[in-house]
């Protein structure tokens, strides 16, 4: 298998190292929110199913104010799991990060060692159970209350909702339902037996991963991505908001805004005092989400007067 990768990786007409590890990453993503959603119970809704629409979120800034992976580990470092200088470390990595818009390469590879570090040999289930704590005391209190008002827009519709982010995917799913939303699309990290192994799918899920699990897991749930809707803070998150019919720029970076602007995707911020904010819910977006609920209704007529 590595070697495998290694000659992938390296072939002059292939794809580059990076993509072929966002490949990895957005596959096994894919496939493991899908394991983790059909092992839900499914919510009973009398809301017509609108099959081939979703709306996709990122988390950080956009679903969540400031970063889930922080947050977590300021439980974990209330629960002695590690020391608080860490926790200042991984603040400060994020604040960095927030500031020039811009991923730094060693702060993300000393930030997954200690993140892998932290999970080898700890069960799969333990780091569900701290997300579910976590999520009440602190995560709870920081979603956006903007941004869940159009997830509930698009389950309203009768479409799936899903979480896109770089956070673990265990602890995703945690925010995921909480929300009451369809799933999560997260980092995975390997696991045999329930206990984690301390290596990484592929990679942190972000950029082009991000992307390629939206785009396998539409393959996998017959979604129609030109009638799918994303939405992010990041400039870093583009090719995930190109792969859809609409894209929605929230609490956008200053990168993001400027390409929302040339490309006319709609900008909403909910941030206090920023002239960019808006009220209610945006006309394209209801639109759209009404349509495909009109168009589910009239599906369901049809099927009964067929039947």
């Amino acid at each position: 298998m590595s070697d495998q990768f290694t000659r992938i990786a390296r072939s002059p007409f292939g794809p580059s190292e990076e993509e072929v590890r966002a490949n990895l990453a957005g596959e096994a993503s894919a496939e493991a929110a899908l394991a983790l959603h059909e092992a839900e119970e499914p919510p009973v809704s009398e809301v017509p199913r609108d099959l081939t629409a979703a709306a996709f979120f990122d988390v950080d800034n956009t679903m969540v104010q400031g970063a889930s992976i922080v947050h977590f580990a300021r439980g974990l470092a209330a629960r002695k799991y590690f020391k608080t200088s860490d926790l200042m470390d991984i603040a400060w990595k994020q604040v960095k990060f927030r500031v020039t818009g811009k991923e730094n390469s060693s702060d993300m590879t000393s930030g997954k060692e200690k993140a892998l570090e932290f999970i080898a040999g700890r069960s799969t289930a333990e780091l569900a159970a701290l997300g579910e704590e976590i999520y009440d005391e602190i995560i709870a209190d920081k979603i956006w209350p903007g941004t869940r008002a159009l997830a509930q827009m698009h389950l309203d519709a009768g479409q799936q909702v899903w979480l896109v982010t770089a956070t673990p995917v265990e602890l995703a799913q945690v925010i995921a339902k909480r929300l009451g939303l369809t799933g999560a699309l997260g980092t995975v990290a390997e696991s045999h037996d329930g206990v984690f192994t301390g290596r990484l799918v592929g990679d942190i899920l972000h950029g082009l991963g991000k992307a390629h699990a939206v785009r396998t897991l539409a393959i996998r749930e017959g979604l129609n991505l030109r009638r799918c809707t994303a939405y992010s803070d990041s400039h870093n998150d583009v090719p995930m908001l190109s792969l859809v019919g609409t894209a929605v720029a929230i609490n956008p970076d200053s990168d993001l805004r400027e390409v929302a602007k040339n490309r006319g995707w709609e900008i909403r911020d909910f941030r206090t005092g920023r002239k960019a904010a808006k009220v209610g819910v945006p006309t394209a977006l209801a639109l759209g989400a009404a349509g495909g609920a009109a168009a589910a209704v009239l599906t369901r007529k049809r099927e009964a007067k067929a039947g």
